[in-house]
């Protein structure tokens, strides 16, 4: 496979500071030392990191340079590869090591104090890997271990659902239907647009307005076929009523519960990024047709990743360890 090599030269008489900055960011960026250079996969995203740190270096007064690098004389891509993988096990590790500390004080979550406590810490650790997993270039292992057990804590946060009873639909009592739902959609109702579209009927037409007509399906209106209930928002309420059972879909109905309704019932580290995006195609005054097209994409690729994580965390773990069990 191929290779970046970043290598780069500071005045002798710079100060430490340029250096001290330097060596974070490429610490941040998830690149790998190799005697007096450093090292990334070739990807576009690793190039575009190298060249942000290259102009760096030149406003220092120093010099870079970046080469591509087909293969290192003398060692084989898979021990490059195990040298990227060791360093995020060491991160995944100290990750580990703080969420035994936090399953440690599950008992104290009567405590309102302490659950908040809890909850800033869990965000945190959720942060973190995020943070380690975008340098994760070679799926380490442990990143879905950690995973998992993050969700276990979460899991046991988490307030008891209410029992409500959801009326069961069919996929084939909802095509060639028009739907219509309140316009300016946001989170709950741009979710909906493309489960229907992705799961019920590709070709559904969406409408705005506040009332539906009496051959319409309504969703997320008071008086809507599909609509909140009990603590669930409409997305839930609507895949659990055609009974789909990805678990791609489950971590996403989270996000989009969470970003809905604010109550903390989940905690789920793409859900910051995914309510300050939506948040600012409101403020910038999208129309209702641009925010169902870039809506549509924006959960389309949320799913895809989402899947493809479930996947590794399902079989990685089998059987499923309790909260207790964390090694």
């Amino acid at each position: 496979m191929s290779w970046l090599v970043f290598s780069y030269s500071l005045p002798s008489k710079a100060s430490s500071g340029p250096r001290v900055t330097l060596w974070r960011r490429l610490r941040r960026i998830g690149a790998i030392a190799f005697n007096s250079v450093q090292v990334l996969p070739q990807r576009d995203e690793c190039l575009e990191d190298f060249q942000w740190l290259a102009q760096e270096v030149q406003k220092a007064q120093g010099e870079a340079l970046i080469m591509r690098v087909e293969q290192f004389e003398g060692l084989a891509d898979s021990a490059i590869i195990e040298r990227f993988r060791a360093a995020r096990r060491d991160e995944y590790a100290a990750i580990e090591t703080e969420i035994k500390e936090l399953a440690a004080t599950l008992d104290d979550l009567a405590d309102p104090a302490a659950r908040s406590h809890l909850q800033d810490s869990l965000e945190k650790l959720y942060k973190r890997h995020a943070d380690t997993r975008r340098i994760d270039f070679f799926d380490c292992p442990e990143g879905t271990q950690v995973m998992a057990h993050l969700n276990q804590i979460a899991q046991a946060m988490a307030a008891p659902e209410e029992s409500i009873a959801i009326v069961s639909a069919t996929i084939e009592q909802y095509q060639h239907r028009q739907w219509v739902t309140r316009p300016r959609p946001h989170v709950d109702r741009l979710a909906c647009i493309w489960l229907i579209r992705r799961f019920i009927d590709p070709n559904a037409i969406v409408r705005y307005a506040k009332q539906a007509a009496p051959d319409e399906v309504a969703f997320d209106i008071s008086t809507g076929e599909f609509q909140h209930q009990g603590n669930l928002c409409t997305f839930e309420v609507m895949v659990k009523a055609f009974g789909l059972e990805d678990p791609g879909l489950q971590v996403l109905g989270q996000v989009v519960h969470e970003i809905d309704l604010r109550d903390g019932h989940y905690q789920q580290p793409q859900t910051a990024g995914v309510d300050a995006l939506l948040r600012g195609w409101l403020l910038a005054n999208f129309s209702d047709d641009a925010l169902e097209t870039h809506g549509v994409a924006l959960f389309e690729g949320l799913y895809v990743a989402l899947t493809q994580d479930a996947i590794k965390v399902s079989t990685s773990l089998s059987p499923r360890p309790s909260i207790k069990a964390i090694p």
